[in-house]
């Protein structure tokens, strides 16, 4: 063998050494950092880690512990590189750009970073969730009744442990800061009137018959429709166009005929300057109704040019609201009558205002699936 060729041998030889020196240094590397160890070394995990270390993730009576990685790095060699690469943004906030190395600031973040893990578990079909708990090895019957009636359905669908199973190592945060804070900027630029004729409410609005009157009980709902008429000081006239059952007291106008979405609540004062504009028979209920208008006086402030910014306030509050314990369901799920007892129904699992909640459910009657294609969204 002529010694060109042994050299060649032995620098391939050399080379595939250093490449497999490389690659075992390099996974060794993986492996090290994903150890529980090393990720609660960090300052900014001190709050996660002692909520993690309480959790029966850490500590449970069959002593099966679910490390840092078993839950934030999904399986496959692939999935795993791709999760460390993602990563080094971590080692950018810990060591050159603090932005949690405080608890006041980790609160302040804690609404997004649990988000931002959220959606990485939905996208991944709760990969990490699913390399320990498989939905084929589970005996429904030796779950409690409760969990066995969740659990069922769930298999059967294959769903996203994230869906269902928030806050099991750490504590779940307020979701309630982001909407809020939109609603803050909103009442902000809403403090002047705008220029158009045409504005809707962010909120509930007294309204009287005259622009001195007193305010009573009279109300504009959340995300109503309006005409400007006439400006006085901070006062402004308005017409809503509504509908109203012809059987009854006729205060309560609701934004289409048969369904309960709420435009505006009169009261005595205002029903003489109600005025008829035409009548039609609701085919689901066969009941008569009348569409109506009517002519009032409200502030000024409280008003948008648009009702996008108010829908996009509305839909953070729904993704904010829901997301905090299951996935966030469909605004078609229900017609807009079938979303009172649907949401009603969940208002024990959530705090919001009554006027918060007013608005989410004119934002979901107006997107259910009966209304949707109704023009005047």
């Amino acid at each position: 063998m002529s010694l060109i060729r042994k050299k060649s041998l032995w620098l391939v030889a050399a080379g595939a050494l250093a490449m497999l020196v490389v690659i075992w240094g390099g996974w060794q590397g993986v492996h090290q950092t994903s150890s529980t160890e090393f990720c609660l070394s960090c300052h900014t995990m001190s709050t996660v880690g002692q909520e993690y270390e309480q959790s029966i993730h850490f500590k449970n009576a069959s002593g099966v512990r679910a490390e840092c990685k078993d839950c934030h790095i999904p399986p496959g060699i692939i999935p795993t590189l791709v999760r460390k690469t993602e990563a080094l943004n971590d080692i950018y906030h810990e060591f050159i750009s603090p932005s949690i190395d405080t608890p006041e600031k980790f609160q302040s973040k804690r609404a997004e970073l649990a988000q931002r893990e959220w959606t990485r578990m939905t996208e991944n079909r709760s990969a990490a969730c699913k390399s320990c708990h498989s939905y084929g090895a589970m005996d429904h019957t030796k779950q409690s009744s409760n969990a066995a009636m969740q659990m069922t359905p769930a298999a059967l669908k294959d769903s996203n442990c994230i869906d269902c199973h928030k806050g099991i190592a750490h504590h779940k945060p307020n979701m309630s800061n982001g909407f809020r804070v939109q609603y803050e900027k909103l009442q902000r630029q809403s403090a002047s009137l705008p220029d158009e004729s045409t504005l809707y409410t962010l909120g509930e609005k007294a309204i009287t018959a005259t622009a001195s009157s007193p305010a009573g009980k009279a109300l504009l709902m959340p995300a109503t429709q309006v005409t400007v008429l006439k400006k006085l000081d901070d006062q402004v006239e308005i017409q809503i166009v509504g509908w109203r059952e012809s059987v009854g007291r006729g205060r309560v106008i609701t934004q289409y005929p048969g369904k309960r979405v709420f435009a505006a609540v009169l009261d005595p004062s205002l029903l003489p300057a109600v005025k008829i504009l035409k009548t039609q028979i609701d085919p689901d209920s066969h009941q008569e109704w009348q569409q109506i208008s009517v002519v009032a006086w409200t502030s000024s402030e409280g008003f948008s040019a648009s009702i996008e910014p108010v829908w996009q306030y509305a839909d953070q509050m729904f993704q904010s609201t829901c997301s905090a314990c299951h996935s966030v369901p469909p605004t078609t799920r229900f017609n807009a009558n079938g979303w009172i007892a649907g949401l009603k129904a969940m208002s024990a699992y959530y705090r919001l205002t009554s006027q918060e909640e007013r608005t989410l459910l004119k934002y979901l009657q107006t997107h259910a699936n009966d209304t949707t294609d109704n023009p005047t969204h």
